[in-house]
């Protein structure tokens, strides 16, 4: 499938050595002309030396380039990691003769490593010498890290004979955990809207996709998404009440939800998608809360994992999530069959059993106790996330 760029971007990416050899690692995203930009950021205390410059960028309200890096996270590198960072924006604002303030840094990797500023500035010149040549896709593959496939998708919508077109892509597979996945998201568009609804629909974009998902229950310090609107496609300007910004919104939703679909499905070591419904609950913060303490437990990962229609642990997870439950109005049904209502199980896990060998997996929880629902997405825990994540350094 051709992946349709945004008017008005262009890409390029280089090899740097920062951690991988013989792949590119460091990738440029440029924007002809400065774009209305939005971000939304980890709530880790503990943050990356590019999360708070872009934090205090994006503030701005406008931005021009991203600067992406893998291999190496920049975090705990104290203010020689910041000063690291900044180096690397302003070097590529004097090249680019752009204001150096509108270029936000994103890295992944390794935590607590100094950047190799010997490696990362010389290739600098490359990158902006592959500028134009390189494809959006091309910067979803240097962002990898444990990833194993790139992960990018797009939507486009027809206004008045104009085509708006919104690109997506990002990286993430482990460390993943609300609030947000350990990921990297860069969403492209080249459609003329109203800054504050840029921020706006990202947040709402950001709550029902990249904050419902979990593979590990581990946050990271780097989670960023950023969203660029330059306008080059200059359709009329979007407004909050416009039959066009509903489209928008529910278009930018769904690209969202679909990345965040891939990086469930590529977490590390996982065999089974597994989706988590809960509806009946009180509020739609209850109805999150169950949803996402189920999707964390181990026991109920490892019982996916195996095949084992072991529901009790679901409703223990039910229990234990801090939320106001009654134990006789609760409903739990895996892949549409009942096993547990009216305060007492069904005896159907024989009938269950075969299902838990498909890749996906659906759980729907009715708690009986209001209209609130919210869904999940989630993996099973294996051997292999073990081993991916022991050796992540050697």
């Amino acid at each position: 499938m051709e992946i349709p760029s945004p008017k008005g971007f262009l890409f390029s990416t280089t090899q740097a050595g920062i951690k991988y050899s013989n792949r590119d690692d460091l990738a440029l995203v440029f924007s002809k002309k400065p774009a209305h930009v939005a971000g939304v950021f980890t709530t880790n205390q503990i943050k990356a030396a590019p999360v708070k410059i872009c934090m205090k960028r994006v503030k701005g309200g406008f931005a021009q380039a991203i600067v992406l890096n893998s291999g190496n996270a920049n975090a705990c590198t104290g203010k020689k990691g910041i000063e690291d960072a900044i180096k690397i924006c302003e070097t590529l604002g004097e090249k680019l003769n752009i204001n150096k303030e509108y270029i936000l840094p994103l890295s992944t990797g390794v935590i607590g490593m100094p950047m190799p500023m010997e490696k990362i500035i010389p290739a600098l010149d490359s990158l902006i010498e592959n500028l134009g040549k390189s494809e959006p896709i091309n910067v979803a593959q240097a962002i990898m890290t444990t990833d194993t496939f790139p992960k990018i998708t797009f939507r486009q919508i027809e206004v008045s004979n104009k085509i708006i077109t919104i690109l997506g892509l990002c990286k993430g597979a482990g460390m993943i955990a609300p609030n947000m996945a350990t990921m990297l998201c860069v969403i492209l568009t080249d459609a003329f809207i109203e800054s504050s609804l840029v921020k706006n629909c990202l947040r709402e974009a950001v709550s029902d996709s990249f904050n419902s998902i979990s593979v590990d229950g581990d946050m990271s310090t780097n989670d960023t998404v950023i969203l660029l609107a330059n306008g080059e496609v200059q359709n009329e300007k979007i407004e909050k009440k416009s039959t066009v910004f509903k489209k928008f919104r529910e278009n930018l939703n769904e690209l969202c939800l679909e990345l965040a679909e891939m990086i469930v499905k590529d977490g590390e070591g996982a065999t089974k998608f597994i989706k988590i419904n809960i509806t009946g609950a009180k509020t739609a913060t209850d109805a999150k809360r169950v949803a996402r303490t189920i999707a964390n437990s181990l026991l109920v990962k490892t019982a996916f994992y195996g095949a084992d229609p072991n529901w009790g642990r679901i409703i223990a997870a039910v229990g234990y999530s801090g939320v106001p439950i009654k134990e006789e109005l609760i409903e739990i049904y895996i892949n549409k069959i009942c096993l547990f209502k009216n305060g007492i199980p069904t005896l159907k896990e024989d009938e269950l059993k075969e299902s838990l060998n498909q890749k996906e997996i659906e759980v729907l929880i009715n708690l009986n106790l209001g209209k609130s629902k919210a869904n999940f997405l989630t993996t099973d825990l294996t051997e292999d996330y073990v081993r991916i994540n022991s050796a992540y350094r050697t």
